[in-house]
């Protein structure tokens, strides 16, 4: 393809009519509600406020997290997670135990409650998210799928640029 036909093609992909603005402003908004609702809905049921489930979601990954860590992942300050973190200790979900390499540093790790309340939400966030696959056909799936990775890259593209 010449330069001319690319420049056409580069130009016509940055005009968005004003309908196609509306109704993708209009998706994420439904969305965004949709996933808030399933949020209050899942915090209902396993007892547990907000950021204290969202945290519990990062033992998932690691075995041992520190404060700072978390406050990294969650994005908030460090005094803010330890109220969480202090949550999830009166529950008995996580605990902390010194670091064996240095001893100023506080790790902390699922207990063996946290471990069967971690397997229970995700057993819970699997199904859910079967069901909302399953509601579609197979070929719509995979198109759903692919366009959702290129509506993340596309949005983590914006947000690197707002930064």
């Amino acid at each position: 393809m010449n330069q001319m036909a690319e420049k056409n093609v580069s130009d016509t992909a940055l005009e968005v009519p004003d309908y196609q603005l509306k109704q993708f402003q209009e998706l994420i908004m439904r969305l965004f509600q949709c996933c808030q609702e399933r949020m209050q809905y899942q915090c209902e049921r396993f007892e547990l406020p907000d950021a204290e489930f969202r945290c519990l979601l990062l033992f998932g990954e690691e075995r041992y997290l520190t404060a700072k860590g978390i406050a990294h992942k969650m994005n908030v300050v460090k005094s803010r997670v330890s109220k969480i973190v202090d949550g999830l200790i009166k529950k008995k979900l996580i605990q902390r135990i010194k670091d064996p390499e240095d001893s100023r540093i506080s790790l902390l790790s699922l207990t063996p409650e946290g471990y069967k309340k971690l397997s229970k939400i995700n057993e819970f966030l699997q199904d859910v998210h079967h069901q909302v696959l399953v509601q579609m056909a197979p070929d719509q799936r995979k198109a759903v799928l692919t366009n959702l990775d290129i509506l993340k890259a596309s949005m983590e593209t914006i947000k690197e640029m707002m930064v």
